[in-house]
């Protein structure tokens, strides 16, 4: 049987989960992070990032839409299995604990400033459930 905390957590996770799962669907498939302008696609696709010629701006955009997915996707994978399986371990290491809430702030940041309001919604149902988790520790 799980724990209240347990399953708080496990949520958060989950959300995560589906957050990068679906970012990564539609990173390879169909045209929902395509840009609205077509001329500013086809710009993306022969243009190379200062950085280096070897790449274009195009496939810099879906490997970072693709490696930002697979972090959000291991957040949720990890954190979810500790969660239910290793309960014990996640709640009482503090490093671990740290670590989840630094992540889920810094996405909370990011989607605040440079997304949209769904997945900062998200993130922030995430974190309430995260932060909601740990105040059994607190009490």
């Amino acid at each position: 049987m799980f724990t209240q905390p347990q399953i708080l957590m496990a949520a958060s996770a989950v959300v995560l989960l589906l957050l990068g799962s679906v970012h990564l669907l539609y990173t390879f498939r169909g045209n929902k992070l395509y840009p609205r302008d077509t001329h500013l696609e086809r710009q993306m696709r022969v243009v190379s990032p200062v950085l280096s010629n070897q790449t274009t701006m195009w496939q810099v955009w879906i490997g970072l839409s693709a490696s930002h997915s697979c972090g959000a996707i291991f957040f949720g994978l990890v954190y979810g299995y500790l969660a239910l399986a290793q309960g014990e371990v996640l709640f009482h290491s503090r490093y671990l604990i740290l670590v989840g809430l630094a992540l889920l702030g810094a996405y909370i940041y990011l989607a605040r400033t440079y997304w949209f309001r769904l997945p900062f919604l998200a993130l922030l149902l995430s974190t309430t459930l995260y932060l909601a988790a740990l105040l059994p520790n607190f009490s």
